[in-house]
């Protein structure tokens, strides 16, 4: 999704790799993005956690965030589900996600250094 908004990558970088959690920065075309996954709910901001939420989505831009952690609990099954139905992206649609997923994979962590996302602060 990203490469297809703000254009493909330019830079990789990896600021932690752990089991639990994974955070770096990315250079795009037209966007600097600063990303952090994780499965562990102590990652979860406070205002989440206390009330109850399992899942953050979260994306600002030009300093306005927009939240977009409900109404997307499905979307993987639903995405396998067209897939299987022979309904997928093709090769080239997915190449940039492939190959930005493949340099952030084998990447090693910098640690927190230089532009990394706030939250890798709590996942020490």
């Amino acid at each position: 999704m990203l490469a297809w908004v703000f254009g493909n990558v330019r830079y990789s970088t990896a600021h932690v790799n752990r089991q639990d959690c994974a955070a770096g920065h990315l250079e795009l075309v037209h966007a600097h993005v600063r990303w952090f996954l994780s499965v562990n709910a102590e990652h979860l901001p406070e205002a989440q956690r206390a009330q109850g939420q399992r899942t953050y989505r979260s994306i600002t831009l030009d300093g306005q965030e927009i939240e977009f952690s409900k109404g997307f609990t499905d979307l993987h099954t639903d995405s396998y589900r067209h897939i299987l139905a022979g309904e997928g992206f093709g090769v080239d649609a997915a190449r940039a996600a492939v190959e930005a997923i493949y340099q952030i994979r084998n990447a090693a962590p910098q640690g927190l250094q230089g532009d990394y996302h706030p939250f890798c602060k709590q996942a020490r």
